[in-house]
């Protein structure tokens, strides 16, 4: 197979990576209360701290309406509440409970440690080199469909 080739099944195979990735994430939220979309919201938060919507909206590359809906659902479940924004006076910061918090950073840990041991058939460079290559064709890709940053 040529570069090119490999390129274009690389390129293919990153939706039933992130099915799968997505489902091996829905399990470990089993009795959590959380659901994907609001495990992603709490992730972000707790790499970054208090957001506003938009800024979280940016992060997950996803539109702010639809990000709006994923925080209203930790709102609602108590994960997440909101504080003033004093750059912003409508658009709060939305930040981690401690509840949320504590619970994201279980959830997480969980994930690392699947990650160590899935990873220990390849190494530290293979990885590092795959996660290279994804970021770069992302980027080009972006470029061509005029969504570059």
């Amino acid at each position: 197979m040529n570069k090119a080739q490999t390129l274009y099944e690389l390129v293919w195979m990153s939706r039933p990576l992130m099915q799968a990735a997505e489902a091996c994430v829905e399990r470990g939220l089993t009795d959590t209360g959380l659901t994907v979309r609001m495990r992603a919201v709490l992730e972000m938060l707790l790499a970054h701290g208090a957001m506003p919507v938009p800024e979280i909206a940016a992060r997950l590359d996803i539109q702010r309406q639809y990000v709006q809906l994923m925080v209203n659902e930790t709102l609602a479940s108590g994960f997440t509440v909101q504080q003033p924004n004093p750059r912003h006076k409508r658009s709060p910061l939305v930040g981690l409970s401690d509840q949320g918090r504590e619970l994201i950073r279980d959830i997480t840990q969980k994930e690392m440690d699947l990650m160590a041991a899935m990873g220990a058939g390849f190494s530290d460079a293979e990885v590092a080199s795959a996660l290279r290559v994804v970021h770069a064709v992302t980027a080009k890709l972006k470029t061509l469909a005029g969504e570059a940053e």
